[in-house]
């Protein structure tokens, strides 16, 4: 019997059925969704029918992902399932294209019949005809119906709240999500497992619904690096220059950065980067304080003013057709109360512009640069996702970041630390992460599902 613990990699390797690692995802999700609810769509039968067609492609005709199952977040466009955005407005919509980056994954060698309507298309696996539960247009912090799944009484985070929950709770082994301000690292560090957010650009955004042209970026989630590997080999995310492996904790060199948002960090992310900076040393490599220039305490103010502009842009549209049916949080971006001027827009583009350069340089002295994911543990409630202020200075500044467990709050709950590279760096991070990986393993946390 296949066990829904197995990552995308176990699976891979396993010579387990499609269908039945299906079944017991289906049941692992049948058990745990009253706890959990992190699906927006869902279509059990289609699923099976899927993976029973995946089952019957010839051994040499498979493709590198054959059959691993992926939480695909509601504002992806998908041509076999609605794509509803959290919206009333979108209720039951469904587009009859992929999104780019779904469209890659499906195309990288496997084949599937179907769905309903009867085209044919190529696929790389089975999406698992779900679709996981996000904030309204993945643009506020208003919390979502998912729960996080190591205490029900406390939000995942979000906006990609229920990619992050069902691969914490091994209802998938991999999805995706975005990333506007903190949407992939904060859930990842809320629910204890590995995100990614690639260099901005570095993935394709068409498909997507945007919120900010400026700053949204593809990522995923997992239960291991070498689960995101596998995803970032089907996307064809390279380096100028392909990392050396394996990455050596010994000799290596990091820097911690606490960041001009440090004031308002709580005791578990204290604890957390004071511990990791112990075990790395203990591992043999080098840690040094980083204290970034005085000018990169405007990232913050030019991100939100940049992606205020942006919203408002983005959002006029449904504006002007179902004001009534938009958040209040989308209409203020609209109506812009604080009346931002275009000239302020622009001034906190051109900011943020040239700051990526300087921390390019800056980063490039480290192996990696280790610095908070979050302000804290999850909090208590469902009403909102959580303060994202640790992570959106790397989203303003486009430079990759893998969230990294391991460490744990005042109250039990995961707390992630980031590693930060310059831009266009993504496999090496990802390189460097997998050694960090085990490392941080012994920050205290362990997961009780």
């Amino acid at each position: 019997m296949a066990s829904y613990r197995m990552s995308a990699t176990e699976f891979l390797s396993s010579g387990t059925k499609v269908e039945d690692y299906a079944r017991a995802l289906l049941d692992r999700i049948a058990a745990r969704d009253v706890q959990v609810q992190a699906w927006a769509y869902l279509d059990p039968e289609f699923v099976l029918s899927q993976a029973r067609k995946l089952d019957a492609i010839p051994q040499e005709q498979r493709g590198p992902l054959h059959g691993v199952p992926i939480g695909v977040k509601d504002i992806f466009y998908t041509k076999d399932m609605p794509t509803q955005h959290n919206s009333p407005i979108y209720a039951n919509d469904a587009p009859v294209v992929d999104a780019a980056l779904i469209m890659m994954l499906r195309t990288a060698g496997a084949l599937i019949f179907g769905p309903p309507s009867h085209r044919v298309y190529v696929h790389v696996f089975q999406p698992f005809s779900g679709k996981t539960t996000t904030t309204q247009f993945a643009s506020i912090t208003v919390g979502t119906k998912t729960m996080n799944p190591h205490n029900p009484a406390r939000t995942p985070g979000g906006s990609s709240s229920g990619s992050g929950a069902a691969v914490a709770d091994f209802q998938v082994p991999v999805a995706l999500g975005t990333q506007t301000i903190g949407s992939i690292i904060r859930p990842a560090s809320f629910c204890g497992i590995y995100s990614f957010k690639p260099t901005w650009g570095a993935l394709p955004r068409e498909g997507v619904k945007v919120c900010s042209l400026n700053f949204d970026t593809m990522g995923f989630f997992a239960r291991s690096i070498a689960d995101i590997e596998l995803l970032a080999d089907a996307a064809r995310l390279e380096d100028d220059e392909k990392p050396i492996a394996p990455f050596k904790i010994e000799g290596a060199k990091f820097a911690a950065c606490k960041t001009h948002v440090w004031p308002e960090v709580g005791p578990g992310t204290i604890n957390a980067m004071q511990l990791a900076v112990k075990l790395l040393r203990d591992q043999g490599a080098s840690v040094e304080e980083l204290d970034l220039p005085g000018e990169f305490a405007s990232v913050t103010r030019s991100h939100l003013q940049a992606f205020q502009q942006d919203a408002a842009t983005t959002f006029k549209s449904e504006y002007i057709r179902s004001k009534d049916q938009l958040d209040p949080a989308l209409v203020a971006f609209v109506e812009n109360p604080e009346k931002t001027s275009h000239r302020d827009h622009l001034a906190a583009l051109d900011n943020l512009a040239q700051l990526r350069p300087k921390i390019d340089i800056i980063a490039s002295r480290y192996d990696a640069i280790i610095t908070p994911s979050v302000v804290d543990e999850a909090p208590e409630g469902l009403t909102s996702t959580g303060n994202p202020a640790l992570c959106g200075m790397w989203t303003a500044l486009h430079v990759p970041v893998v969230n990294v467990p391991g460490f744990a709050g005042d109250h039990g709950m995961p707390v992630g630390l980031s590693l930060v590279a310059p831009r266009y760096h993504d496999r090496r991070l990802l390189s460097v992460a997998a050694a960090v990986a085990p490392v941080f393993e012994g920050g205290g946390w362990k997961s009780s599902l």
